[in-house]
């Protein structure tokens, strides 16, 4: 028990600083990202066929093109994405990919961003027809009624399961180590090789997530609280 104590009196700085450095950055970077590709997706998943023939067949094809990319990326595991874009991409003379980084990012935001693109078209097709009609009735054009009345509510909806993806993000995070990120988990395995401890380490490693996740979770019920104070006050 005193050697564990040690243990984590000298390398639990030095994990949390790596988690702060790495895995927080690569977590937040990537969630926003991801954000923006699943409004885009949701969006046009969710936007009618106009009426002209070309406008109709080209809504077509995005929306194909929108359910075939969350189709991939739900239907394989993120550790396999992460291994073609790094190591198999630069095979075939695609060169930015051979940045650990712009992988990592890449992966985690495009994955992201299949699975959020999910919640938030759930979120918006939840919001009542009704005042999408009102709004449009009183003159307002389509994009300002999404961007007035329909993304806002379905946000408080969506505030729930979108910060489970980014706690589950930030754990994701562990597999950018197999691409030669030394990040939280990289770490504590090149520690764990020196000094022999590996039960020890990965205790400690897996003490510093928790520790961020909780912090994320505290978030996360302020964000609820917070999105729903005129739910509360009505």
């Amino acid at each position: 028990m005193s050697n564990f104590i040690d243990l984590a009196v000298e390398y639990l700085p030095e994990l949390f600083q790596a988690a702060l450095i790495y895995t927080i950055p690569l977590a937040a970077i990537s969630f926003i990202l991801g954000l923006v590709v699943a409004t885009l997706v949701a969006l046009v998943r969710v936007m009618h066929q106009p009426e002209q023939l070309l406008l109709k067949w080209g809504c077509r094809v995005l929306k194909g093109l929108a359910y075939f990319y969350v189709w991939i990326f739900r239907s394989t595991p993120m550790l396999v994405q992460l291994f073609i874009v790094f190591y198999g991409l630069p095979n075939v003379n695609i060169d930015v990919f051979a940045n650990a980084w712009v992988s990592a990012i890449t992966v985690f935001a495009l994955n992201t961003g299949a699975y959020a693109s999910e919640t938030i078209r759930a979120s918006i097709l939840s919001v009542d027809r009704g005042q999408k009609e009102a709004a449009l009735a009183t003159g307002l054009t389509m994009w300002q009624t999404y961007q007035e009345v329909i993304l806002p509510q379905a946000a408080r909806i969506a505030v729930p399961p979108l910060s489970n993806s980014l706690i589950s993000l930030v754990k994701d995070t562990s597999l950018a180590s197999v691409i030669t990120i030394v990040e939280t988990f990289y770490l504590s395995q090149q520690i764990a090789a020196q000094n022999y401890q590996t039960l020890d380490m990965y205790l400690l490693v897996a003490f510093v997530y928790a520790v961020i996740t909780t912090v994320l979770t505290f978030i996360q019920r302020w964000l609820e609280r917070y999105t729903s104070r005129y739910l509360r006050d009505n």
